[in-house]
């Protein structure tokens, strides 16, 4: 029998023949073949398995046992930022992920923001970046929200403009959000399961403060778990992250996975080209004209020097 995990707890499962919402108990026992991802985790949230059950159904005292995981259509995967090659992955047969960010209260940091970005064109998973606390956001610096908007747009990502608090741009992200699974990340403290919440006031995912001393947020979500919407669909709500770390690529595909640069790449001069110091760089020729960010291009170096660190 097949279904999906929706529910990760180290050892133990939540199992549903999903689109139907029937969670069931399961374990994990023997070895398991598995795509060849490198990660730590055998099984992750979004799974399609195939299990047993020991005669009668399954309930706490006799789990399903999951036997083999089904090939993925994609995942999301992220490496330890210490100098591990240890890598996990944070779920799979995702339909999109919702990158949620804030300008304030965490302060944003862009090459985070890239790092998630590159990883979703790696591994096939389409993006939507989520500017919440927007309320907050356009009464400290409003000019500061039109040209974040400006840079991911321009790069060719949907941003969606939200806020939890007052409701605003909670029906566009619902809409994204409805026949789909999703997964929604992003750093500790931007408001992860408050958007959830305000997409389906039926859930309740925790809800964390921010740590006034330093102006970061608490982990409120510890385990990997999806969610029914009401509206239709599936949510995938995660760990709030403080690192990401690339995995599987090489210093010169790097470029490719940032779209605004793989527009003009074949205009360049020398192929291979790194964009950084030949001559003749298409690339390096938008960023003079303004047509590719200074934010992206200067993630796209800091990526660069942190795959040397792994070698």
């Amino acid at each position: 029998m097949e279904a999906t995990v929706v529910k990760n707890a180290g050892s133990h499962f939540l199992l549903s023949p999903l689109p139907e919402w029937a969670p069931f108990p399961a374990v994990l026992r023997g070895r398991v073949r598995l795509e060849r991802s490198g990660a730590t985790n055998p099984v992750a949230v979004g799974d399609r398995v195939r299990y047993e059950l020991d005669g009668a159904p399954a309930d706490e005292l006799h789990p399903a046992v999951i036997k083999e995981v089904l090939p993925r259509s994609n995942y999301i995967i992220r490496r330890s930022t210490n100098l591990s090659r240890q890598s996990h992955v944070i779920a799979a047969n995702l339909d999109q992920a919702i990158l949620v960010v804030t300008l304030y209260f965490p302060e944003i940091k862009l090459p985070f923001l890239d790092r998630l970005l590159v990883t979703c064109e790696v591994y096939g998973v389409p993006a939507v970046i989520v500017l919440n606390k927007l309320d907050l956001c356009r009464d400290l610096a409003p000019e500061q929200v039109e040209a974040f908007c400006d840079i991911y747009r321009g790069a060719g990502y949907k941003v969606v403009e939200c806020s939890a608090l007052t409701g605003e741009g909670i029906e566009e992200l619902r809409g994204l959000c409805k026949g789909r699974t999703s997964l929604v990340s992003g750093e500790s403290g931007v408001g992860k399961s408050s958007v959830i919440k305000a997409l389906d006031p039926s859930l309740d995912p925790k809800v964390g403060r921010i740590s006034e001393a330093h102006l970061q947020g608490r982990h409120t979500t510890s385990l990997y778990e999806m969610y029914p919407l009401a509206c239709g669909g599936f949510i995938v709500d995660t760990p709030g992250l403080r690192g990401f770390g690339l995995v599987d690529l090489e210093k010169e595909e790097i470029s490719k996975y940032f779209p605004e640069m793989l527009r003009v790449a074949d205009n360049c001069r020398f192929v291979p080209c790194t964009h950084t110091h030949e001559p003749g760089c298409a690339v390096k020729a938008a960023l003079e004209d303004g047509s590719i960010s200074p934010e992206r291009y200067n993630s796209y170096l800091g990526m660069l020097e942190e795959d040397k660190k792994f070698r």
